[in-house]
């Protein structure tokens, strides 16, 4: 598996990304994760929609719990042909449990614990920490990586203004 190297850093400190790297262009690659109730999730489930994918490190930790929040606000401005998924390596009962204290009713939250399909499709596989780097791919509605942020520090937010702009820009 491919490893990448000061891609992201944690706190200042480097840290290693295991999987391909993405570019905008590229067919997203299919991947295999767990819904919240345990029913396993792939692309192709949503088929002709654009996709927000936001991968986040834990939605138990402060900025993922913000950006979560956030893309959640972000998504009820959005018609019904876009779908905002976060995965995480969080178990499917603690993202429920989080949702429902966090009031979550848009953004659909996705395990990656069991086969770590979407880490290593995604290029987004933290190697130290085995969580998910905060990343945001957006695909098209023919499942065409259209946009790509790789967020450089984990305990920084995305530039959400610009994950807004690419998703509009395919309505």
């Amino acid at each position: 598996m491919t490893e990448r190297k000061g891609i992201i850093t944690f706190q200042g400190n480097p840290l290693t990304l295991v999987g391909p790297e993405l570019k905008v262009g590229d067919r997203a690659p299919d991947f295999r994760v767990v819904n919240n109730g345990l029913a396993p999730v792939t692309l192709a489930d949503y088929q002709g929609k654009i996709k927000v994918l936001s991968a986040v490190p834990s939605l138990d930790t402060p900025v993922c719990d913000t950006e979560t929040r956030r893309f959640n606000k972000e998504a009820a401005g959005l018609p019904d042909n876009v779908a905002v998924l976060t995965v995480s390596m969080d178990l499917p009962f603690a993202q429920a449990r989080w949702c429902g204290a966090a009031g979550i009713d848009r953004v659909i939250t996705l395990s990656d614990y069991q086969e770590r399909s979407f880490a290593a499709a995604y290029g987004v596989l933290i190697g130290e920490l085995k969580l998910l780097a905060r990343a945001i791919f957006v695909v098209d509605a023919a499942d065409t990586v259209r946009y790509i942020q790789v967020v450089p520090e984990i305990a920084s937010e995305p530039d959400y203004d610009a994950v807004l702009a690419a998703v509009k820009a395919l309505l």
